[in-house]
């Protein structure tokens, strides 16, 4: 049947009786998709009327476009759950840096495909241990991206777009360094290069007698000093606890002779707060001017105090009560080390006794 209001152009029912078009001029056919007034029929007679090939809509993605049940999908919904609104502002943009790493990954090399759009219920576990694989250079960046990917996958269980989770029970745990406690040695080696009033001493009094982190000790104000009581009150910026602690003789000596010029305690030669990165090289700097090996760092202070506390017969949890901590895993590292110790020297002397006994009665 011919379109009269449509030059060339007619129509005829296929074998499945579904109207189909056509356009025919000088011996030549073109199909024409779809049905009058659709954008691709539009199109397609246009194109054959002007004879030139027919334009393709093209498909531009949203910068914000997600989509459903995909890990990016899921990571949107882990920024609105109160476990992620708890967390403090270092935690939040330690994860949002992984999760953006991580969302940005190809799932194959050379692909354009990246997990971000991958649908959560597609991930296995041979996937999971392939993504590890990939930052076997820096494991413990894949021990916390492991933490950030396992967010998205309780959002995915809760919203029930997967019953499994494939990550169950994998454990990636590569072997623990970390900051090491600094010796008496190079305790003594520091102290003797800076001096009580120094501001080297006074951040490192701070660090050591405090237990405190970088972020705490760049933050620690005169008026969480009660020299009367001989108590501080800080506010941790790693997980919001708040600890009141003793006030020892150590830091006391430390904190007495020095001038109060600014809120913070620790100052610049100008005058401004430190900030917490600042902190880091600053110490590596004081380090090395006092002769002292490298890797005397500033959570190596805390560590110290850590070792302090076991060795002085603190219990595990009079350990977590004073460093801040959540985890019973990291206050029985400083308990384990220190029983070690203390009951080996037990023993030898034990055997020591015996032997000498033994000679003397001979």
């Amino acid at each position: 049947m011919t379109n009269n209001d449509r030059p060339y152009l007619s129509s005829f029912q296929d074998r499945h009786g579904r109207t189909r078009w056509r356009y025919r001029r000088s011996g030549k056919t073109i199909a024409i998709p779809g049905q009058p007034g659709e954008p691709d029929f539009e199109e397609a007679y246009q194109a054959a009327i002007e004879g030139r090939p027919a334009r393709k809509a093209v498909v531009v993605t949203h910068p914000g476009a997600t989509v459903p049940k995909s890990f990016r999908d899921a990571w949107k919904r882990v920024l609105r759950t109160p476990e992620w609104i708890g967390h403090d502002d270092a935690t939040k943009n330690k994860n949002i840096r992984l999760a953006e790493e991580f969302l940005k990954l190809p799932v194959v090399a050379d692909d354009p495909a990246i997990w971000g759009d991958m649908l959560v219920e597609d991930l296995k576990r041979r996937h999971v241990k392939d993504i590890l694989a990939r930052f076997m250079e820096t494991p413990h960046k894949a021990k916390h991206l492991l933490v950030t990917v396992r967010k998205m996958i309780r959002v995915a269980l809760d919203e029930e777009w997967i019953e499994i989770d494939p990550t169950y029970k994998l454990t990636y745990r590569p072997e623990y360094t970390g900051w090491r406690a600094w010796t008496e040695d190079e305790r003594l080696k520091f102290e003797e290069r800076w001096k009580v009033g120094t501001t080297p001493r006074t951040c490192y009094a701070l660090a050591l007698w405090l237990g405190n982190r970088r972020s705490d000790v760049a933050k620690v104000t005169w008026d969480m000093f009660d020299f009367k009581r001989g108590t501080v009150t800080i506010e941790q910026q790693k997980g919001g606890k708040r600890l009141v602690l003793p006030i020892t003789p150590m830091l006391r000596d430390t904190l007495e002779p020095l001038p109060r010029k600014g809120d913070t305690v620790l100052l610049t030669a100008y005058g401004k707060p430190f900030s917490e990165k600042s902190l880091t090289g600053r110490m590596a700097d004081w380090t090395h001017s006092a002769g002292m090996p490298k890797g005397c760092t500033m959570h190596g202070l805390r560590k110290s105090l850590g070792k302090l506390l076991a060795e002085g017969g603190a219990s595990t949890r009079q350990l977590m009560d004073t460093l801040g901590h959540d985890d019973i895993e990291h206050a029985e590292l400083y308990s384990r080390e220190a029983s070690q110790a203390i009951l080996a020297k037990d023993a030898m002397s034990k055997v020591t006794r015996l032997v000498q006994g033994k000679k003397k009665r001979g």
